[in-house]
């Protein structure tokens, strides 16, 4: 009797490293389907039911980075807002770091290409709304939509600089993280608006836009 069980199917691992070495090598424009059905070892058939288009492929890598960091973030939230912030930042550069050659190409691709960035920008703004959930800041209502806003800034600022850290400690990305969330307290205490708590711990107030 044969066998019918087949082949395992591709992990979400290795459609990612697939994927991102691809556009490491070939940037966002040049990179097809085809070549990551054929590099990753689906066929398209089975890369159409995973991605069912190009623009799925970073979208579904930003939830995965989300989870990574959901996964690891602790039960209690403690410490300031600001450091929580810190931390929840720091531990998504460690998710990106592993593919950093082609989240960095697919970064410079988005400056000359307007409509890749505006498929990604609801995204971004999804995933800092968790990150916020995940450093205990309320990231619903009319503040919250503030806050995503602001800490989109933020972490955009923070990929700049990790596109140009060549350190193995990041230590130019976690300096330019800080330096981005001092500056949010500083707009923060012009307000006067106030960073809501989920820990008993005291806090000082952080930018209107987190």
């Amino acid at each position: 009797m044969s066998d019918s069980t087949g082949p395992a199917p591709v992990s979400d691992s290795v459609l990612f490293d697939t994927f991102w070495s691809l556009v490491a090598e070939q940037g966002w424009q040049q990179l097809s389907m085809q070549a990551v059905a054929s590099r990753s070892g689906m066929t398209l058939a089975e890369l159409r039911a995973r991605a069912p288009y190009k623009g799925a492929l970073p979208l579904m890598f930003a939830r995965a980075v989300d989870e990574a960091v959901l996964r690891d973030n602790p039960t209690v939230a403690t410490g300031s807002a600001r450091d929580r912030l810190f931390d929840v930042l720091m531990r998504r550069i460690d998710a990106l770091q592993p593919h950093r050659d082609g989240v960095i190409r697919l970064g410079r691709d988005m400056r000359t290409d307007p409509m890749l960035t505006l498929m990604l920008a609801p995204q971004l703004g999804a995933s800092m709304a968790w990150m916020l959930e995940a450093a205990g800041i309320e990231a619903s209502g009319f503040k919250g939509a503030l806050r995503v806003n602001g800490l989109s800034g933020v972490w955009l600022a923070t990929l700049r600089a990790w596109e140009k850290d060549e350190g193995q400690d990041l230590g130019g990305t976690m300096a330019a993280l800080d330096r981005a969330l001092d500056r949010a307290a500083q707009i923060a205490g012009t307000l006067r608006i106030d960073m809501p708590e989920s820990s008993a711990a005291a806090d000082e107030p952080l930018s209107p836009s987190i």
